[in-house]
């Protein structure tokens, strides 16, 4: 139990950051407005997929708390899919070796947010904080892959959007398993737009690495 504090404290405080917590608040910002997308396809297809990641995410959570397990099954399996999709985004872009690199970090990834899910679902806090630990962990790795494919993708900030990513799961499944509806619902509406936040600075990374392949 003790282990989890600082993860907690941690989470608790990247969620608290305006910027992370309100990512839509930007685009009131007229300027912003104004600035159409360097590659508006890849833009809108990356926010379609990382939109598709926290639905099937939020299906699983719901799921394991109503205790339908088939309805968990399947969502699971869609969460699964939807990684090969990103994956292979990826892997038009920097080649088949990154695309399955780019799946086994998303493994860890949704790995980490099922085992907190099933923990918080069985009040197991030992295997959740081995979750966390694995969830924060995999941000990082995620971050240095990118950045490692990008130059236009600086390590620490993409490492902030992941852990931020990484919170709203974690509160996310938590509200859920205590039946929270209106914090939950709170929780969905910025960890959407925080999904447009992490596709949009891919997608502007991508499109100024290859400005003649991203549309």
């Amino acid at each position: 139990m003790k282990a989890s504090k600082p993860l907690i404290a941690l989470f608790a405080a990247l969620l608290a950051t305006p910027a992370i917590a309100h990512p839509a608040a930007h685009a009131a910002d007229p300027a912003t407005a104004m600035t159409a997308p360097a590659a508006p396809k890849l833009q809108a297809t990356l926010r379609s997929l990382w939109h598709g990641h926290i639905v099937h995410a939020r299906a699983y959570a719901k799921a394991m708390h109503a205790g339908h397990t088939a309805d968990a099954t399947k969502a699971a399996n869609d969460v699964v899919a939807n990684a090969k999709q990103i994956s292979g985004a990826v892997g038009s872009f920097y080649g088949d070796a990154a695309g399955k690199q780019m799946l086994t970090l998303l493994a860890g990834h949704w790995g980490a947010v099922k085992a907190l899910t099933d923990a918080r679902a069985k009040h197991d806090e030992a295997a959740a904080t081995t979750a966390m630990n694995d969830l924060t962990a995999n941000a990082g790795e995620i971050a240095k892959f990118l950045a490692g494919a990008n130059p236009n993708w600086p390590e620490d900030t993409l490492r902030g959007l992941l852990l931020a990513h990484g919170a709203h799961h974690a509160q996310q499944i938590q509200q859920i398993t205590a039946g929270d509806t209106k914090g939950e619902a709170a929780t969905w509406k910025a960890m959407q737009a925080h999904m447009d936040t992490i596709a949009d600075a891919l997608a502007a990374g991508i499109a100024k690495q290859f400005p003649q392949k991203a549309a």
